[in-house]
């Protein structure tokens, strides 16, 4: 999904086309996420989760290893397009079919790890694109991470169980919509999938730009490098469930955005130590609140909603990556990289006021956390 994301200046080039522009590359994926995890969601409580993933994923690596070579950007849109509907697949199902497989008592520590899985692979095919791409072009080190994506589908079609649960009769979509819509909990966590991952993709679009100019200087390859913070991601979705046992996990999320936002201002420093250094906290950070979200919003979802809960929530995280995505090339068209910066911190603000609102009005952020 990320692949183009390190190459995206080169991706500019070769079209002729604004940063803000090629940032559709990753944009038009994500919004095919946003529009397809909805159906894939109710498709699956039809033929179950498993069966839903194998399609999903089957459709992803053909359209995957197609993509690179499409002849115009337009077409490279449209194909980035239909990839994201495809992968929608996944993250629509994966944390109901992980809820209806493990114990309750596991379920925080099991969605952490497929949180730090999914890390690992973005970290991945952002580096592998990049090596590749700066020798062979981007089409190539697109193509490379399509193949070794192609290989992860194999794997994952032999190797997936069976979910312990049974696809129910589900509720009418709009009965399990309203469900949800009516719970404050579960739409303040949407917005904050919004809010963080809008803002997190909008960093990582754009400090590409920011490293390869003055004071810097950093080639393509090099500046690739930059995606080993997500280690920290990975290490902190799973060692932020620990903390949730003697600290409410409101006041661990909050705890995550301060720190999000002390890193995201260490890279405004002109030295590329403090810029790694912020970085790194600034993705931990973001990676340890999402994976709190998205265990969260399982626990907060209505009897008669429940199934729709973690798809709306991946809505509100890959709707956030498109609109906020392409804001921060506005942003930093606007104002470099200080722009770019100004609207992380304000999505960043925006997203702990709604945490802390919404622990308010339950009754304190204990108190909201038990109603979970």
């Amino acid at each position: 999904m990320y692949s183009p994301q390190g190459l995206l200046p080169a991706i500019a080039t070769e079209f002729g086309i604004g940063a803000g522009a090629s940032s559709w590359a990753v944009g038009a994926t994500t919004i095919g996420v946003a529009l397809g995890v909805l159906p894939w969601a109710r498709l699956s409580d039809r033929i179950g989760r498993v069966r839903a993933m194998r399609v999903a994923m089957s459709a992803a690596m053909l359209v995957g290893l197609a993509a690179p070579f499409a002849p115009g950007f337009e077409l490279f849109i449209a194909a980035r397009l239909l990839e994201g509907i495809a992968l929608a697949g996944l993250p629509a199902v994966a944390v109901t079919a992980i809820a209806e497989t493990v114990r309750p008592f596991a379920l925080g520590g099991a969605v952490g790890t497929y949180i730090a899985g999914t890390t690992i692979g973005g970290l991945a095919g952002r580096i592998i694109a990049a090596e590749v791409g700066e020798p062979f072009g981007w089409r190539w080190g697109m193509a490379a991470v399509a193949m070794l994506a192609a290989v992860a589908v194999l794997v994952f079609l032999v190797r997936i169980p069976p979910t312990a649960m049974a696809p129910a009769v589900p509720p009418s979509l709009v009965a399990a919509l309203s469900a949800n819509l009516r719970s404050p909990g579960v739409m303040v966590l949407v917005a904050q999938a919004f809010l963080l991952m809008g803002g997190f993709v909008a960093a990582y679009n754009y400090l590409a730009f920011r490293l390869q100019h003055d004071p810097f200087e950093l080639s393509l390859a090099q500046t690739s490098w930059i995606f080993l913070a997500y280690l920290a991601g990975a290490a902190a979705s799973r060692w932020v469930w620990p903390a949730t046992r003697r600290i409410p996990p409101t006041a661990v999320l909050l705890g995550c955005i301060g720190i999000m936002l002390g890193g995201i201002a260490l890279t405004l420093l002109a030295w590329l130590p403090a810029v790694i250094l912020g970085l790194v906290l600034f993705t931990g950070a973001f990676f340890a609140a999402h994976s709190i979200a998205s265990g969260l919003v399982e626990r907060r979802a209505r009897p008669d909603g429940r199934s729709l809960a973690p798809p709306l929530y991946t809505l509100g995280y890959y709707a956030g990556s498109s609109v906020l995505g392409w804001l921060g090339g506005v942003a930093f068209g606007w104002g470099g990289w200080i722009g770019t910066v100004l609207m992380v911190v304000g999505s960043a603000v925006a997203a702990g006021l709604l945490a802390w609102a919404y622990a308010r009005s339950a009754g304190g952020i204990a108190a909201a956390d038990s109603r979970s």
